[in-house]
């Protein structure tokens, strides 16, 4: 058996390289380079000679970046400086382990493997199956696990054999509406219209969420793949992926990527001698939020206004320069090449019934282990949260969880084990939308949080219809009166009505699941409300026209560091004695409060 080859993979996904992955790729080839004996520049050689040292995706793991993977010896090292390239080179000459650079358990032990880590060991990676294990637009790469070959079988088969499958898994879209990706293939299929279009979006817009951005920098010829079977399937010759301007490094992948496709006869004419042409144009995004809707964003694609248009118009029948399309998102598109190699009833018996596979997540907030996560289908939010997430930043008490973005609600810790599928959160005010995973600590403001995703929406609101545009403005004012202690009696109850109706009559999905973080923080967190608005008072210490802070004497340890965290220098007292606020001079930021190691401070109404 041949033995495989050593390879350093270094992670240089956008938030490793924010923290210097560049710089280490660059110093592990150099200490490479330098290494006195010829046995270790067999085991590993220079990037230029054998590309032994690889550039690759996001691992997931974001906050313990830059990752580096020794393998297949499956050693990997985390928060990796390029000064410590030279002892990692030193330890895989001598055979040892740095361990300083080790993941840290629970239990203070040091983790060796990735597939040790707590905050992998319950995942299941399908659309992330190459994220972190290849260099992202390297097609010999992909083609070493077994990519295109999904394509190729697909190629052989009839296309009503291919959505069959498709309709075998259960998949259902992951951009957030959940429509079951089979059906929508097989209704465009049988439009006698042509020509006909397939679409990948990539228009990632939910504020704290980076699932597609990284699927698409990390494995970009997967999604590629899929949306040729794609293709494929509907009968289409011409296909688009539409990717917000804002995602670079996953633009520069993707047309990479797109080359080397076509390069290897994976895309374009005639492609692998089966008779199929088949080819893919980037289009960019405006950065638009509106523009992730199906509508919005064709109208954008051929060059108009990014606004959305009726939905008893379908866009299988009539979507782009109104000819039959098939759109889906990054993530559903890259379970496609899975779901053919293996199967429909494969992939449809992971999860549940209804919601069918994994899910890719963006897990942030204050939770310890942050970072992209992909979990089966019916994973419970205290598995998502303390188990692969770790528990509360700081040990401090759980107070909600936003779901789904500013299409989503807030779930409380009453509801913490509510399975994660398509059905089960709408039941309770909320959804998982694309994935986008938000926990929120005591120090939370619930009313706060409202109102900054109607701020946002309001922003991004085209405007085009008056429950949409007018609701959220009205909301934004009703919420920012609360949030500075100007609100009424009547202010949840103009709320919940405004809500309503927005649901009922706003034209596109934007509008009408902007209500959500409202209605979901009115029903579960009501008493945080009427505290804003009765006793001018923030529970949380958020809102600083009702809060003012006191340091507790009995508390207070005399540290100092309340003091060096001030910007306003409003706090004073000896060393070892306790503290005090001026609060003539305070900003009431909390600042103070963040670094408190005793919780001697403590926020009070105004």
């Amino acid at each position: 058996m041949k033995q495989q080859k050593r390879e350093i993979l270094v992670c240089c996904g956008t938030g490793c390289i924010a923290n210097g992955a560049p710089a280490l790729f660059e110093a592990l080839g150099a200490a490479i380079a330098a290494a006195p004996d010829a046995a270790l520049r067999e085991k590993v050689a220079k990037v230029e000679e054998t590309e032994n040292i690889k550039r690759t995706g996001c691992n997931g793991f974001c906050e313990n970046g830059p990752m580096v993977k020794i393998m297949p010896d499956d050693i990997v090292y985390y928060r990796v400086r390029k000064e410590d390239a030279p002892e990692i080179v030193a330890a895989l000459r001598s055979g040892s382990v740095v361990e300083r650079l080790l993941y840290t358990g629970e239990n203070g032990e040091k983790v060796r493997s990735q597939q040790e880590n707590p905050f992998y060991t319950r995942q299941m990676k399908i659309a992330l199956r190459n994220a972190g294990a290849i260099e992202p637009a390297n097609i010999a790469d992909y083609r070493s696990r077994r990519g295109f070959e999904a394509l190729r079988k697909a190629l052989g088969m009839e296309s009503t054999a291919v959505i069959a499958e498709l309709e075998k898994s259960g998949l259902r879209g992951r951009g957030g509406a959940g429509f079951p990706t089979g059906r929508k293939w097989r209704e465009c299929a049988a439009s006698p219209d042509f020509p006909k279009y397939v679409v990948c979006n990539g228009d990632e817009g939910d504020p704290g969420a980076f699932m597609d951005r990284s699927l698409m920098e990390g494995d970009p010829h997967g999604v590629i793949e899929g949306l040729t079977i794609a293709a494929l399937a509907v009968g289409a010759h011409e296909g688009f992926m539409y990717i917000r301007d804002e995602y670079g490094l996953a633009i520069t992948h993707v047309e990479q990527a797109l080359a080397s496709a076509r390069a290897a006869g994976f895309l374009g004419k005639n492609i692998l001698g089966s008779g199929f042409d088949f080819d893919i144009a980037v289009v960019r995004g405006g950065g638009a939020f509106v523009c992730g809707e199906s509508s919005a964003l064709m109208a954008s694609i051929e060059g108009k206004s990014g606004e959305p248009r009726t939905k008893y118009i379908r866009s299988v029948e009539k979507g782009l320069w109104d000819k039959p399309t098939v759109l889906n998102n990054v993530e559903t598109l890259a379970n496609v090449p899975y779901i053919i190699l293996h199967g429909g009833d494969s992939y449809g018996a992971i999860g549940l019934p209804a919601s069918t596979g994994t899910k890719v997540f963006a897990l942030v907030g204050k939770v310890k282990r942050t970072g992209l996560v992909e979990v089966p289908m019916g994973t419970t939010l205290r598995t998502l949260i303390y188990d692969i997430g770790g528990g509360i930043t700081g040990n401090r008490p759980f107070k909600a969880v936003q779901t789904g973005g500013p299409s989503g609600g807030c779930i409380p810790e009453s509801l913490l084990d509510l399975s994660i599928d398509f059905d089960s959160l709408l039941k309770y005010g909320s959804m998982m939308g694309s994935g986008g995973i938000i926990v929120m600590d005591d120090r939370t403001c619930m009313v706060e949080v409202a109102r900054y995703y109607a701020g946002f929406l309001s922003e991004e609101s085209c405007g085009k219809c008056t429950p949409c545009r007018e609701g959220l403005r009205r909301q934004l004012r009703i919420l920012t009166n609360i949030c500075e202690g100007r609100g009424e009696p009547g202010d949840l109850a103009e709320l919940e009505s405004l809500g309503r109706t927005m649901q009922d009559a706003a034209l596109c999905a934007l509008g009408r699941t902007a209500p959500n973080p409202i209605l979901s923080g009115i029903r579960y967190f009501r008493e945080e409300y009427e505290a804003h608005i009765h006793e001018k008072r923030c529970p949380a210490g958020v809102c600083a026209g009702l809060t003012r802070f006191v340091i507790q004497s009995g508390q207070c340890k005399g540290c100092g560091r309340c003091i060096k965290a001030c910007p306003a220098g409003a706090i004073d007292g000896e060393k070892k004695s306790p503290h005090r606020i001026d609060p003539a001079a305070c900003l009431r930021c909390g600042a103070c409060r963040d670094v408190c190691a005793f919780d001697a401070i403590e926020a009070r109404g105004a």
